[in-house]
């Protein structure tokens, strides 16, 4: 076997926990990560995953109250090409009407934005997330749903009258399903807000017990993972 050979083989061979150990190394010294992705040395001071949530409702206080600060956005654009330190990991719906960084009222480099209709937590999210925590070192994760979901409304009218969605929307039906049949149990009289509030939680929980990366540091207390709803009619957010 050639020298390169036997160096794949042995690479190949080390554990999915080490693989991300050695990754996250080498994104920050050699740039293998990619460009945009590598960390550079100079990251500010760190915060916990508590005082990233205050500082998200803080922001968000400022939005609801049509008081935002006043940015530069082009600012810094050159620094943020070397490196990213984002506060905060957010898991949020793909709804037009729901922006994180502006309900937020932060600036570029601050989230690390995963969305998705229906604000729920697949292989390739779970995926990005682990990044998140383990390479940026994001101290919190928010799972973000809002009022008038039309992805949980969907997977509802499925539920209760056996609608068939054509294309892939099955397949975000399916993974929002589970919520829908939890909050149908309650006997609540809301079953929407009930059902996009028992998506929050469900979701909150799948990442809490994400293993091996997510759960560990959410054990050492390196890592929070709260959830929240976005009202779109008056900007605020509610944790849940």
């Amino acid at each position: 076997m050639c020298d390169r050979c036997a160096s794949n083989a042995r690479f190949s061979s080390l554990s999915r926990r080490a693989a991300l150990g050695l990754g996250a190394g080498f994104a920050l010294s050699a740039g293998l990560a990619g460009p945009g992705w590598a960390q550079a040395t100079a990251a500010p001071a760190p915060i916990t995953g508590t005082e990233a949530l205050d500082r998200l409702m803080a922001g968000n206080a400022r939005y609801a109250a049509n008081k935002p600060n006043q940015r530069d956005f082009s600012a810094g654009r050159a620094a943020r090409t070397r490196s990213q330190h984002p506060f905060a990991s957010i898991v949020s719906c793909a709804d037009s009407r729901l922006a994180p960084e502006l309900a937020f009222d932060q600036g570029a480099g601050d989230l690390f934005v995963v969305r998705v209709a229906g604000n729920f937590v697949n292989e390739d999210g779970l995926a990005s997330l682990e990044f998140g925590a383990a390479v940026l070192q994001s101290p919190l994760i928010l799972v973000l749903g809002h009022t008038r979901c039309g992805a949980i409304a969907s997977t509802i009218d499925v539920v209760k009258n056996g609608t068939q969605l054509p294309g892939h929307l099955p397949s975000l039906i399916n993974a929002i399903k589970p919520a829908v049949l939890d909050a149908q149990k309650t006997g609540a009289a809301d079953l929407l807000e009930s059902a996009i509030e028992a998506n929050v939680r469900l979701n909150v929980e799948r990442l809490k017990s994400a293993a091996p990366i997510l759960a560990e540091r959410v054990a050492q207390k390196k890592l929070t993972v709260a959830g929240g709803v976005y009202d779109l009619a008056t900007g605020k957010v509610k944790l849940i």
